[in-house]
């Protein structure tokens, strides 16, 4: 009886850390992302153009180092989203608008990471 129960209070308590988990890497996703998306705003704002890529939002200071995503463990798996051509200049070179997540994993609330 002890131990059936132990065994059920261990596999309860299993389940809330990965829960835990998840919402942390969740939070620190939703960072990065903010952080980011603001990087190429303020990028914009100085410069009348969106970045070429994330590597020139830091080399250009707007941020220390590309983060990483929590999800894939890498830097280099972002998936930028380029700017909408100007109808007036249509060969500029469009930068980036915007990034995702690389993974396609779900997040707790059923949306893929990628579409945050």
């Amino acid at each position: 009886m002890v131990i059936s129960l132990i065994v059920v209070l261990a596999g309860l308590g299993l389940a809330n850390y990965s829960t835990a988990v998840k919402r942390s890497r969740e939070a620190v996703l939703k960072e990065n992302l903010f952080q980011m998306r603001d990087s190429i705003d303020q990028y914009y704002a100085d410069t009348g153009k969106y970045p070429p890529s994330l590597e020139d939002l830091a080399s250009d200071g707007y941020l220390r180092a590309i983060p990483e995503d929590p999800f894939t463990g890498s830097a280099t798996t972002w998936v930028t989203i380029p700017a909408e051509p100007d109808p007036n200049d249509p060969f500029t070179d469009l930068g980036i608008y915007d990034v995702k997540s690389g993974t396609d994993a779900l997040a707790l609330d059923g949306t893929p990471y990628s579409e945050w």
